[in-house]
């Protein structure tokens, strides 16, 4: 079911000065996919400084989604700390010692999660565009938050336990089953920080109907469905304020052309641009004029998913008042985590 690595720790030679009070990381990688990127995110990890006490790969069972496999290998996991790095992010060099470091330097922080860097392996004006807009976005939000991202990030395991881990259940395939568990962390009084210098490079290639599935299906309509659950609205990442300015203003855009209304068209478009200004020039200054003139619709077509986003959530989470579907903070039943002694 999982295959396991022993990795020795090093010395100050790695750039890091180990103590015997330093907490233990165990990296648990879900592959149950098979991906092709796995050995090169493998090896990443191996040859990070200050790297991890243990290294878990969950690929031998096909059937378990990534919260599922995540769970399976925290179950096995000896470290102090979980670190959850998704099989198509390759850590840089130092996310082990930035991670270590947050750790040790405030002995109440719950959890902390990092960023994609700013140059992903797979290139494209889809790739570019997703991959950049998550970076950005991450860089943005640095600091306190209620959220969580498994692409990279790190849980001390007393705390993951006592939530019981991911919802295995309630999210049997990819999602937004880390954000759910971030919501529950921080409900439970844990502290979680968003720290952009921890950094991987993510090596998936995007395809525009790809976007756009995942942006509705996988992500918007189930983080709204759990945003009614919770009952306290977010303004985190994604849902800040420049955001829904931005979804107000793709819509008022589209309703404009529907109209044949040009200035009200030109103005909304303006104001779009003038709300995203930043993300448009890192697209330039990454990626040229070329990929910064194809972000501005494809950003516009993103927002204009999450809006759609909002009716199928809301759908989704009257059908669970009815069948009487219980909320993820209401029962500790809904998750696939057993708490264990160690």
């Amino acid at each position: 079911m999982t295959r396991d690595w022993s990795l020795t720790v090093g010395g100050a030679e790695d750039g890091y000065p180990y103590t015997l009070e330093m907490a233990s990381l165990s990296v648990i990688i879900p592959a149950t996919d098979h991906p092709s990127t796995l050995g090169q995110v493998a090896d990443a990890v191996r040859r990070a400084s200050a790297a991890p006490e243990e290294l878990i790969v969950v690929d031998q069972d096909p059937e378990l989604g990534p919260a599922a496999a995540r769970n399976f290998g925290a179950r096995r996991a000896r470290g102090d700390v979980l670190v959850f790095v998704d099989a198509d992010v390759e850590v840089h060099s130092d996310a082990f010692v930035q991670i270590r470091r947050a750790f040790e330097s405030d002995g109440e922080l719950t959890a902390v999660f990092g960023s994609y860097d700013d140059d992903p392996e797979r290139h494209g004006l889809v790739s570019d565009f997703r991959n950049l807009l998550h970076h950005h976005v991450h860089q943005e939000g640095a600091g306190e938050a209620t959220t969580f991202w498994a692409g990279l990030g790190a849980v001390r395991r007393e705390a993951f336990v006592a939530v019981w881990g991911f919802d295995e259940r309630r999210f049997p395939h990819p999602s937004i089953e880390d954000i759910d568990l971030g919501m529950r962390l921080a409900a439970n009084g844990g502290r979680i920080r968003l720290d952009p210098t921890i950094q991987g490079k993510h090596l998936k290639r995007w395809t525009f109907f790809g976007m756009v599935r995942t942006d509705l299906l996988r992500r918007g309509a189930p983080w709204v469905r759990l945003l009614l659950a919770e009952q306290s609205p977010s303004k985190e990442l994604n849902l800040g304020w420049r955001h829904r300015a931005s979804a107000a203003a793709s819509v008022a855009l589209v309703a404009a052309v529907l109209a044949r209304r040009p200035r009200i068209a030109g103005a909304t478009t303006v104001a779009f641009v003038w709300l995203n200004r930043r993300f448009y020039l890192v697209l330039v200054r990454k990626r040229g004029w070329r990929q910064a003139a194809a972000g501005i619709p494809l950003h516009a077509v993103h927002q204009l998913v999450a809006v759609a986003a909002v009716p199928a959530g809301v759908v989704l989470y009257l059908w669970d008042r009815a069948s009487g579907t219980s909320s993820p903070f209401a029962s500790k039943s809904s998750s696939g985590m057993r708490p264990s002694r160690r």
